[in-house]
């Protein structure tokens, strides 16, 4: 448990935190409780009665009116000079705070710390214990012990501005907590070297939780703030990050800062889960076992107050792209939804995971379905996340001013400049992703399809993963019709499917016939391009002779492995070109016997359709027709008798027609 460390402030008029002002009149040796009662020890019978809360106070008027503005006024203002009743239950600090305040006027010394201080100074504003009724009066001297003691302090300042959380509005007004935040963020933000004071460690687990009190043979790290930090109530720890961000604190730690306090005050956030809930009773400082108490809390008040703690953290969340993991935004996400966020923070929180939707892992996306819908997850909403996406990838290229801030202040490794790799590693996720939900009987077709083609036709240099979202969905939903089926099959590409793909779909009983000559003719392009370019190597082989020797030399040097490897490839190429070759001659018989059953159907066809009289008929002119045209081929050599004779064979003929 942490000490209050007043007492390294030698010198001081304060001295070891005691404070203590002159007697009034009534000499005492202390308070004495009773029940819920207390005490003067004094000779003097007590003659008002002060009750705070649950907590009784038989006190003498004398040294509270000389005190106390807020006394005389009470008795003032109610006529009655017998008043012995005085009823505060609106005091802040309650009973503690007023019996430390009910000490100083008799005079009795009291302990000044940061447990009592913020209660201690409320107190005295609410009574009204100002300088113009004595001087060095109580407000005066707690504001002293602040200002020069408690906020030079890194822990005390951590404490008071814990122990603010039951005194608002009274610690807001009075600056307490601006300035323990003030306080605390320049300690934050100092050179890591610098630090000569105490802090909880960040433990790898929480058994190791210790005070370190860094040396100068110990490196303080970066985030050795984060964890004294994470005991504040959300909207204090808002105050403070608010503060740090205004100091010019890296992004980066400000959004660890941010992730390891949602570890703590949102359960199951996190993937590893790092605070076992029995590990309360092991944590060894005062500021841990403060946060326990949430626990006890009915379930309709935490659930508010965890709606609260992630609307607060979306706000402070930095605005620069990978302040906190894409994981730690989809995680939080999930929980928004769950929890009925404001949609306007929902929606920002969505751009946010758009900006680094790359980054995204399976396990991540599958968040339930909390609304009305019948699906099993959110299909909608990674929808809208790919959008987002999207819109930032065309928007990103085109903003100057987005160029150089991201020259300043991304990490090597992350820019957006690599468009097309981001791209293709959200196809793949979607792909996975549609594989997964594909398995919901309730998911639309239409769903499914919007979301598939919703990347462009580059990020997927490969369709194995849409093929097999797309059997996934076949498989899931045996009753489509055939139009469906096909319609669902037009997602992919079939010319981008591998070998390995092109085998399983050839056999696929659940892909509707066209689409299965599609991905054979496909193949059998491939086939035939790659037996072209091997065609073109071995004619071009008096070209490559001289590299023969060298490329001998080079598989000599290669693995076992390789040149296996190698040789099967090559045995492979030739089985291929041997089947296309008796595919090719299978083709051309079967061409043949076509012709051949043309012919036939041909001349039985005719055979029926025509009549003896009729046939004899185009016998005849077909003969003559054959005899005009070997009279013409051998005109020239015919004698003019021959030609008399068939001018007389002309006449005959017409004679007869």
């Amino acid at each position: 448990m942490w000490e209050s460390e007043s007492e390294s402030v030698g010198g001081r008029e304060y001295g070891d935190g005691v404070l203590s002002s002159s007697n009034h009149g009534v000499k005492t040796d202390g308070f004495e409780r009773r029940d819920q009662s207390w005490y003067v020890a004094t000779d003097i019978p007590s003659d008002v009665l002060v009750q705070v809360g649950d907590v009784s106070f038989h006190l003498h008027k004398y040294p509270l009116l000389s005190r106390c503005g807020k006394m005389n006024r009470i008795i003032y203002e109610s006529r009655d000079a017998d008043l012995n009743k005085i009823v505060l239950d609106d005091l802040p600090g309650g009973a503690d705070s007023f019996e430390l305040a009910a000490k100083f006027c008799y005079g009795i010394a009291i302990d000044l710390n940061a447990a009592n201080i913020s209660g201690l100074r409320c107190a005295a504003e609410y009574l009204e214990m100002t300088e113009d009724l004595e001087e060095g009066n109580l407000i005066f001297k707690t504001e002293a012990f602040l200002s020069y003691v408690v906020l030079s302090s890194w822990r005390d300042s951590i404490l008071v501005l814990k122990s603010c959380e039951q005194l608002s509005p009274w610690a807001e007004t009075l600056q307490i907590v601006r300035r323990c935040s003030e306080s605390i963020a320049w300690k934050a933000c100092a050179n890591p070297r610098g630090i000569r004071w105490a802090y909880t460690g960040r433990p790898t687990n929480w058994n190791e939780m210790k005070e370190s009190s860094p040396s100068r043979n110990h490196q303080v790290p970066p985030d050795w703030w984060f964890e004294d930090v994470s005991i504040l109530r959300i909207d204090h720890f808002v105050r403070v990050v608010t503060a740090i961000k205004v100091k010019g604190m890296r992004f980066e730690l400000i959004g660890a800062a941010i992730m390891h306090y949602a570890s703590k005050w949102l359960p199951g956030l996190m993937k590893e889960d790092k605070a076992d809930e029995g590990s309360n009773s092991s944590w060894r400082s005062e500021l841990h076992m403060i946060v326990a108490g949430i626990k006890e809390d009915p379930p309709g008040v935490q659930i508010r107050e965890q709606r609260m703690i992630i609307e607060s953290l979306i706000s402070i969340i930095p605005a620069q792209k990978d302040s906190v993991t894409c994981s730690f935004l989809l995680r939080l996400l999930r929980m928004a939804n769950m929890l009925k966020v404001a949609p306007a923070l929902v929606t920002e929180l969505e751009k946010r995971v758009g900006m680094q939707f790359e980054q995204a892992t399976l396990p991540d996306l599958l968040i339930p379905s909390y609304n009305k819908s019948e699906t099993l997850y959110d299909v909608d909403l990674v929808h809208r996340l790919l959008e987002h996406f999207l819109v930032q990838e065309q928007t990103e290229p085109l903003s100057p001013s987005m160029e150089s801030f991201t020259e300043k202040h991304t990490y090597e490794g992350n820019l957006r400049s690599n468009a097309p790799n981001a791209k293709m590693r959200v196809a793949r996720l979607v792909d996975s992703y549609l594989t997964e939900v594909a398995r919901d009987r309730n998911l639309s077709l239409t769903k499914f399809q919007v979301l598939a083609e919703a990347l462009p036709d580059s990020a997927r240099t490969c369709d194995d993963g849409l093929y097999r979202a797309v059997d996934s969905y076949l498989k899931a939903h045996p009753t489509l019709s055939e139009h469906e089926r096909k319609r669902l099959c037009r997602v992919m590409d079939c010319q981008k499917l591998s070998m390995d793909a092109c085998m399983h779909a050839a056999q696929n009983e659940r892909l509707p016939l066209r689409v299965v000559v599609q991905v054979l003719f496909s193949e059998q392009v491939k086939i035939s391009n790659a037996i072209a370019n091997n065609s073109l190597k071995e004619t071009g082989e008096s070209y490559y002779q001289p590299m023969v020797s060298n490329r001998k030399a080079l598989l000599e040097g290669t693995p076992q492995s390789f040149q296996e490897g190698w040789a099967t490839a090559k045995k492979d190429i030739n089985t291929l070109k041997f089947e296309l070759e008796s595919t090719k001659a299978k083709y051309i018989e079967l061409q043949h016997d076509m012709e051949n059953l043309q012919r036939q159907f041909d001349k039985m066809s005719k055979q029926k359709q025509s009549s003896p009289w009729s046939s004899g008929w185009k016998k005849l002119s077909k003969l003559t027709k054959m005899t005009a045209l070997e009279a013409q081929d051998i005109g020239p050599q015919i004698p003019p008798s021959a030609e008399n004779t068939r001018k007389i064979t002309r006449r005959w003929r017409n004679s007869i027609s």
